[in-house]
């Protein structure tokens, strides 16, 4: 049975799920609003076009309405829900792109991330190139981490969210919060390392080999 509120603004966001669960169009909108900026943020980071965010975000916010009876509020609702907008995101930059991505797994309630910021005002165009370079191999590197640790690192880097709310959310100690995190710092350091390992190496091979010609 739906629970009442006064206001639909004043209901906690498990009272709107479970009322959206029933076909509560208008604690759907209200669970929409609270979450969209988040969400919009986050496609904008993945996608890196404004349009395009915009238009995976409404097709995100479609998908869950439909799926939502596969929510088990297991965790918050923009935490699902902005999983939703990932896998959709990143769909669609390989529908653009022609890449091959690691979808983060299908909707389900233990993750959310936020837009990485660079700022790059006043910057050159050789400086703007090098930072849009630099962030799509942050990014890369992020999505590539195992989900164990991942999902840690995107929550309390990236989210800026408090060791205890990630530890709710996943469902997890604060201990380990820390641990997995800490790991999650070294595995990016360390695939940072070998990737300008390798591309020092390849720029080598290429020296040598134009000098030779």
């Amino acid at each position: 049975m739906a629970q009442v509120c006064v206001a639909v603004a004043s209901c906690t966001d498990e009272m709107l799920v479970m009322n959206a669960q029933q076909g509560d169009g208008e604690a759907f909108s209200e669970l929409t609003r609270r979450s969209i900026g988040g969400s919009i943020k986050l496609a904008r980071y993945i996608l890196a076009d404004v349009e395009e965010a915009e238009d995976q975000v409404q097709n995100s916010y479609l998908r869950a309405w439909l799926h939502l009876s596969q929510f088990q509020r297991q965790s918050k609702f923009s935490t699902w829900v902005f999983r939703i907008v990932t896998n959709q995101c990143l769909m669609r930059r390989r529908q653009l792109q022609g890449k091959t991505f690691i979808y983060l797994d299908e909707y389900k309630d233990d993750e959310r991330t936020r837009q990485l910021e660079i700022a790059d005002s006043h910057l050159t165009p050789e400086e703007n190139f090098a930072t849009r370079q630099l962030t799509e191999r942050l990014r890369k590197e992020i999505t590539e981490l195992p989900p164990l640790l991942r999902n840690v690192l995107m929550l309390r880097d990236l989210q800026e969210a408090s060791t205890a709310d990630v530890a709710e959310d996943l469902g997890i100690s604060t201990s380990a919060v820390k641990s997995r995190l800490l790991r999650a710092r070294v595995e990016l350091r360390d695939h940072w390392k070998k990737r300008e390992i390798k591309t020092q190496r390849v720029a080598t091979a290429v020296g040598l080999s134009a000098r030779s010609d």
